[in-house]
């Protein structure tokens, strides 16, 4: 017999936190698992969950069923079924098990970490096959799964009236009455899925500049870690507060409960991916977008985890020698400030340079400022600066590039000089600042009216017959000139 109002597939930790979140929100829910004791294991424990976890009335409103034809048949017409398992193949091994049992008008949502380009193809084929698709991200962890995340949904557009009650209940909620779902309709085909892939490479950029201000504080100043938790508790009061920069002031004051020193400096300094932000970087390569931000961001990764390397490289070469910090701390301290919240926005400005790119690329029409409201609550970027995105968009929906804008173009001009002795502070101490550099010489780079790619013209025709244009020619004529005939020989 129908009775679900939608069905969940996947029964990790994310996926038993979204079916909980939906009953929890009124909706029955119908669960599958490839694995039956995980089923059985999940619906059987509700009962010992406390009460903050699973509502009044929530066991009754979640099955479990132990084959997908009794799973497929417990759901309402048009039937909506989530899938939650682990992107790339076992995506696809899903939905090829589910099709033969799906009536056309169906709707299947993936809401993994999928490559945005999978949910192209995976959108086309069911179209093709008289199903919906919706590609969705899903962005807060374990704990915005559960009570509220920001979900970024694309795909079939005549499936999102059939499943908005559902995720706009579900999402977190922002402004004055906390009533605004963080989750709108993104776009066709893999549009949700790309705005999850910038969300992760913006996420990457934030986590990088963090630990790049963490550092230099560090190693400059030499603040301790309680002078550390001072200092990001102070930062989060003002217009850097954010859930990267919450959860960092907490990060210091936990202490390691064998050795009673701080956790923090017992952790390895080899950082994991899962390959967001690297498909950001790729995918702002194919547009010819510079991405630069995020790019040294998933660099800085992939550098750390060369730690053997480094260690042996750290017998060898040689920095600066004696060099120490002689200033005024408190005011570098501040200067740090300034520089983070300001690559931070050429961070967001990068991000919405690619989504202009990869709209333009597909035919997406994506609504800018509502999604810097997707990111203002249950993500992991969600800030406070997020409001004013959405502002500069309202207020000029085809704003070029943020930095533009009179709020972000008086916030970068104030910051301007706190963020240049900071970079040139840290060279001359030998502290490497990938990612605040990057973003400067982005700034530095956009300002420019005219750049050196003149002269990198003029070898790629000498060297290879290119072409190039000219300053007193209009755009689109091209001219070669026989270098070497014309050089002067010394």
């Amino acid at each position: 017999m129908s009775q679900h109002d939608i069905g969940l597939i996947g029964l990790a930790v994310m996926g038993q936190n979204l079916v909980l979140n939906m009953a929890n929100h009124g909706f029955s829910v119908g669960v599958y698992n490839r694995t039956t004791a995980t089923t059985d294991e999940f619906v059987g424990g509700l009962k010992n969950e406390p009460a903050d976890k699973v509502h009044a009335g929530t066991i009754d409103r979640v099955k479990g069923y132990h084959t997908l034809e009794d799973f497929v048949k417990s759901l309402k017409a048009p039937r909506r079924i989530m899938i939650m398992v682990k992107a790339g193949k076992p995506v696809d091994a899903v939905i090829d098990q589910l099709e033969p049992l799906l009536d056309k008008g169906d709707i299947i949502i993936d809401g993994g970490n999928s490559d945005f380009v999978d949910t192209n193809r995976r959108d086309k084929d069911l179209r093709e096959k008289g199903l919906r698709f919706i590609g969705t991200g899903v962005s807060g962890g374990e704990e915005g799964a559960l009570k509220g995340p920001s979900i970024m949904p694309g795909g079939h557009a005549d499936a999102w009236p059939f499943v908005k009650d559902i995720f706009q209940a579900i999402s977190a909620k922002v402004g004055p009455n906390n009533d605004i779902p963080c989750c709108e309709w993104v776009g066709d085909a893999g549009a949700g899925h790309y705005v999850k892939m910038v969300h992760n490479g913006i996420e990457y950029g934030d986590m990088q500049l963090i630990c790049e201000a963490y550092f230099i504080l560090k190693h400059a100043l030499g603040l301790s870690n309680e002078e550390l938790y001072q200092v990001f508790k102070s930062w989060n009061e003002g217009e850097l507060e954010s859930y990267l920069i919450e959860i960092t002031r907490d990060i210091f004051t936990v202490k390691d409960g064998n050795s009673g020193e701080y956790l923090v400096d017992k952790i390895l300094d080899t950082a994991a991916q899962k390959g967001t932000g690297k498909w950001m970087s790729q995918h702002a390569l194919d547009l010819g977008v510079p991405t630069t931000l995020i790019t040294e961001a998933v660099y800085a990764r992939c550098l750390s985890a060369q730690k053997d390397a480094r260690v042996r490289a750290s017998q060898i070469l040689e920095g600066p020698k004696d060099a120490k910090f002689t200033g005024d701390k408190q005011q570098f301290i501040d200067d740090v400030r300034q520089a983070l919240y300001a690559s931070k926005l050429c961070s967001y400005a990068q991000g919405y340079v690619q989504l202009d790119a990869a709209a333009k690329e597909f035919g997406w029409k994506l609504n800018n400022g509502n999604i810097a409201l997707l990111w203002r609550g249950g993500c992991i970027i969600r800030s406070a600066f997020l409001g004013d995105i959405k502002t500069a968009f309202d207020k000029s929906p085809t704003l070029e590039n943020l930095l533009l804008d009179d709020f972000f173009k008086s916030a970068v001009a104030k910051a301007q000089p706190s963020w240049r002795r900071v970079i040139s502070t840290a060279v001359q101490l030998g502290l490497p600042t990938p990612v605040f550099s990057a973003a400067l010489s982005y700034y530095d780079g956009y300002r420019q009216g005219r750049l050196p790619a003149n002269l990198l013209q003029a070898q790629r025709d000498y060297f290879g017959a290119h072409t190039y244009e000219r300053t007193d020619k209009p755009r689109g004529e091209f001219f070669h000139t026989d270098w070497i005939r014309e050089r002067k020989l010394s």
